[in-house]
Parts: C-alpha cells; sequence; structure tokens
C-alpha cells in the first residue's frame, strides 16, 4: 500500500507577512474594515477622477474630484462595515454568556423553572 498521508513541509504555503503598516502605533491589518474600505475608497476615487478628467480636461479639478470621492466612499463604507461588526461582536458576546450559563444550569432545578417558564409565555 502506498502511503498517502501529506506533510505540512510538502505544501507550498507562503508565511505570514512580515511587512505590516503602523498608523499612530497600531497595526492596521488588524483593525476591523480598514483594508476594504481603503480599496473601495482608492480604486473609487481613482475611477471617478479619472473620468472627471476625460469629460473636463482639467487636472486640478478632477483631482479634487478624484480625492473627495475617495474620501466620501472610504467613510461611506468604514461606518456602516465598522456599524455591523461592532452589532455582531456584541451580539457573539451576548450568545457566548448565554451559553455559559446554560452550562452551568444544565441538569439543574433552576433549568427546570426556566424550562416552565417560556413553555408559559
Amino acid at each position: 500500500m502506498t502511503d498517502n498521508r501529506l506533510d505540512l513541509k510538502d505544501l507550498d504555503v507562503d508565511p505570514p507577512s512580515e511587512r505590516s503598516l503602523m498608523l499612530f502605533g497600531r497595526d492596521v491589518s488588524t483593525i476591523p474594515c480598514f483594508r476594504n474600505s481603503f480599496l473601495y475608497g482608492i480604486s473609487i476615487g481613482m475611477a471617478v477622477g479619472f473620468l472627471a478628467f476625460l469629460k473636463t480636461s482639467r487636472p486640478q479639478l478632477s483631482t479634487h474630484i478624484g480625492f473627495g470621492t475617495f474620501m466620501a466612499t472610504t467613510v461611506g463604507y468604514w461606518i456602516p462595515c465598522r456599524y455591523n461588526w461592532s452589532k455582531q461582536k456584541f451580539d457573539m458576546a451576548q450568545m457566548q454568556r448565554a451559553l455559559q450559563q446554560q452550562a452551568i444550569f444544565e441538569g439543574t432545578d433552576k433549568e427546570r423553572e426556566l424550562e416552565a417558564k417560556t413553555e408559559e409565555a
């Protein structure tokens, strides 16, 4: 029989990047929503700036339009993304707390009381 086991050294996996961008003493790769917000902001800002240049042929105006679009897109994507992230984090903390309470009360009289209350409602 042949040995079908796979060793980790056989896999061609890129090691984690040692480079990171530090901004105000914080690694930006650990900030939720940072990457997507800036990628969308940069790409949409460049596209709108380029289209404004094609339309007006005025470099300064199209630069201002592109930068304004970059800022608006970045902030416009950042705020809902962070809101949803915060909401999910809060919901997960509540669920974890409820599961811990369930594990503590499992098989006790308190669990039977709580089940009776929920059946009545």
